[in-house]
């Protein structure tokens, strides 16, 4: 692969893992804050307005950052993608569209009038309008997963004479088999970042003694949905999902378990330092046969491991799909332990004064973005070396005018904006959760 291509990637890999970093949060806050919605419509108390409108401060600056953040990706795709845009624009071109013709217009839509309030718009219409907001997020979330899904398995296309493929039917692209699970695993992962976000808040209003009653409340909200959501991540969207690698994406499913030779009754490694060299893998610590069993619900079974392919085929960063899998189920496993824990104490009634727990919940804020971009890793670096599995091949999508220089330049440019970005929302999210739920006018 020429330096051209490998720039692009990391400049497009690092460009897109930092804008997903706010959809997710967008698409479960947006869930959260119909929730608080609905609750207030019930007259359930001033309570729930003023968390509706605390989080609904947060989730409309996330959404600001991640439509800043999202325009770059857009654009890459003729900067430095021409060639893949050229052969695939006929079909991905139609999700792209829907996503941003109708489902991020509608979801602007309704955000403006979820943010104008109940006084300015009515009560029914703030209700209908929060909860498009939260349907339109979602929706806005399918059609991008669908682009991605016909990439990792192309469906409903045709090859046209120049060479280039086109759309001949719409319906097997958004019922793609690999997407149910994709969208499923994906909205699931947003709503435990959401949950632990929200989570956090209140165990930190509960550590510092400040606005209590709304740490009790978004503890309380946060760490049921948490637990929910992390068994669900697990099973069975994580298990839908990694069938469908094992069934269609055989190389990369043999990365992400570090299986280099066929086996019957394969094991699960739970740790182990993949060996390029000797393709094995180091220390590991194996569960007996527990590959099989989940894969194929037979202890027998054969799972075919990366030396039955052709070496041109297997992943070009073996180890890296390795880690990233590997991190993503770690802490997907510790998700659903820290929210497990905190759903039985406050079931015990004890949640809210057990300190240790309360500083265990509001540090482990950071990592559902970490296991996110894991997961995102394991996907995009283990389709390689195709940019549409079968298709096409990575080097081949580039834009041929496109040099080593003006790659490199603008990688480091866009490094840049990340950095920058990332400060200032960090600074408004922070202050917006200092600040509290109860302004001073209203207080």
């Amino acid at each position: 692969m020429n330096d051209v291509v490998l720039y692009s990637r990391l400049q497009f890999g690092m460009t897109l893992l930092f804008h997903y970093l706010f959809p997710q949060l967008t698409m479960s806050l947006a869930v959260l804050v119909a929730y608080f919605r609905v609750r207030e419509w019930r007259g359930d108390g001033a309570h729930y307005t003023e968390a509706r409108r605390f989080w609904t401060r947060i989730l409309a600056v996330t959404f600001v950052f991640g439509v800043v953040t999202g325009i770059p990706n857009e654009f890459q795709f003729g900067t430095n993608w021409a060639a893949f845009s050229r052969f695939s624009g006929g079909v991905i071109g139609q999700t792209l569209a829907l996503e941003g013709v109708f489902a991020f217009f509608l979801e602007s839509t309704f955000l403006g009038l979820l943010l104008a309030g109940p006084e300015r718009v009515g009560p029914r219409l703030h209700l209908a309008a929060t909860l498009l907001v939260a349907f339109s997020s979602w929706l806005s979330g399918y059609f991008i997963l669908a682009t991605n899904a016909w990439m990792q398995h192309p469906v409903g296309y045709v090859h046209e004479p120049d060479g280039r493929v086109a759309l001949n039917s719409f319906w097997a692209l958004l019922g793609n088999p690999w997407l149910l699970w994709q969208f499923l695993h994906n909205q699931s992962a947003s709503m435990v970042t959401g949950s632990f976000v929200m989570s956090s808040v209140g165990a930190f209003y509960l550590l510092l003694g400040r606005h209590e009653e709304y740490g009790r409340s978004f503890l309380r909200t946060g760490i049921l949905t948490a637990a929910f959501f992390s068994l669900v991540q697990i099973y069975p969207t994580g298990d839908g999902a990694s069938r469908k690698v094992f069934a269609y994406q055989g190389t990369k499913a043999a990365a992400m378990e570090g299986v280099f030779h066929t086996q019957q009754g394969a094991p699960i490694a739970l740790i182990g330092q993949p060996d390029m060299q000797q393709l094995d893998l180091d220390n590991p610590i194996y569960i007996p046969k527990a590959l099989s069993f989940l894969t194929y619900h037979r202890f027998s079974a054969e799972v075919r491991g990366l030396t039955a392919y052709p070496r041109n085929e297997w992943p070009d960063n073996v180890p890296l799909v390795y880690y990233s899998y590997h991190i993503m189920v770690g802490l997907g496993s510790m998700f659903l332990g820290v929210a497990g824990l905190g759903v039985l104490l406050l079931w015990r009634g004890r949640l809210y004064r057990a300190r240790w727990l309360l500083w265990v919940i509001m540090l482990t804020a950071p990592f559902p973005y970490i296991a996110t971009s894991a997961g995102w890793a394991t996907a995009e670096a283990g389709r390689q070396p195709w940019v549409v599995w079968g298709l096409m091949r990575t080097y081949h999508g580039g834009s041929p005018p496109l040099n080593t220089g003006n790659a490199m330049f603008t990688l480091l440019g866009f490094f840049a904006m990340c950095l920058m970005l990332g400060v200032i929302y960090c600074f408004l999210f922070f202050r917006i959760v200092l600040e509290g739920p109860v302004h001073e006018e209203r207080a």
